[in-house]
């Protein structure tokens, strides 16, 4: 059951990177599976842990400093194939919102119908909120959909 998403306030997880594509989100050797179970602990596989699964110090969602139900991504997030799958590791994760300037249109409509709030904002407030996150990793954003708002607090 997806759960209905009015406002959220969360700490955030911060991914600069421009041009994450399906296969960076879910690599396609996790496709065997066609219900959402397990696609969380395999999202940004190959970015999170080397070839050995032990996990990558450097990725962010290693980083104890960085949490929360919200990921905020650098522009052309979800190109590539139309794969639901990555809607479902990141649903899986434990994010409901990520927040881009841009989204590729097959992955906002799969996000959309698996329970994650694409939220499009200008490059300049994308830049402003990164910033904000990396010197505050603690700091809070406040997502209100009927307002249809996104503030930094």
């Amino acid at each position: 059951m997806i759960k209905k998403i009015d406002i959220i306030t969360s700490t955030c997880i911060p991914l600069p990177q421009e041009n994450v594509d399906t296969d960076q989100i879910i690599p396609a050797r996790f496709l065997k599976a066609v219900s959402r179970e397990g696609f969380g602990e395999n999202l940004f596989r190959d970015w999170r842990f080397d070839k050995a699964g032990q996990p990558i110090r450097d990725f962010i969602l290693n980083n104890p400093l960085y949490s929360g139900s919200i990921l905020v991504a650098g522009k052309n997030f979800g190109s590539g194939s139309s794969r639901e799958h990555a809607a479902w590791a990141i649903a899986g994760y434990g994010f409901q919102v990520v927040v881009s300037s841009f989204f590729a249109d097959i992955f906002k409509n799969n996000a959309l119908n698996n329970g994650v709030l694409p939220v499009i904002v200008s490059e300049q407030f994308l830049t402003s909120l990164f910033k904000h996150i990396f010197s505050n990793p603690q700091s809070t954003v406040t997502v209100n959909l009927k307002e249809q708002t996104i503030t930094d607090d």
